[in-house]
């Protein structure tokens, strides 16, 4: 009944709920109930190749949100270029897409460095109150830059 994986996600759950991180606390319960109430074999391997699309569909989605809304429109973009905190975010965004591209051939090289990106990001998620998405990276990248520019203003 309790296989390597169960006891795996079991332990991943146990330091979510020490570090109190509900996304990786509500990832995880998610997971568990499909694998007791057995329907981990039908769907696991789906949700791993789809996953990840429909996690960035979902942030782009919330990302767009505002430009729907009309809460952001060219007025502010316009605006928005004058200031080099959005060049620094327009580079950044370019950048950690090209890294994005790498990471992909990479893991389609080298797939167990996948096992090393899963537990680094659990760390990071857990741990450090990190965030498992990757294009809120390039919002991250463009924080530091953002930080390092004001600190040489």
């Amino acid at each position: 009944m309790f296989s390597q994986s169960l006891i795996f996600l079991l332990l991943l759950l146990g330091i979510g709920l020490i570090v109190k991180n509900n996304g990786l606390i509500i990832a995880i319960a998610f997971l568990i109930i499909m694998k007791v109430i057995g329907v981990d074999s039908k769907y696991f391997a789906f949700i791993h190749s789809k996953g990840i699309n429909w996690g960035v569909i979902v942030i782009t989605i919330a990302v767009l949100a505002p430009i729907a809304s009309g809460e952001i429109g060219f007025k502010e973009l316009t605006s928005a270029f004058k200031s080099p905190y959005a060049w620094i975010a327009l580079i950044s965004g370019m950048v950690v897409a090209l890294l994005a591209k790498n990471g992909i051939t990479l893991l389609a090289k080298d797939p167990h460095i996948t096992s090393a990106l899963v537990l680094g990001t659990i760390l990071a998620v857990s741990i450090f109150k990190g965030v498992a998405v990757g294009p809120l990276i390039g919002a991250g990248i463009a924080y530091m830059v953002m930080r390092v520019f004001d600190f040489f203003k």
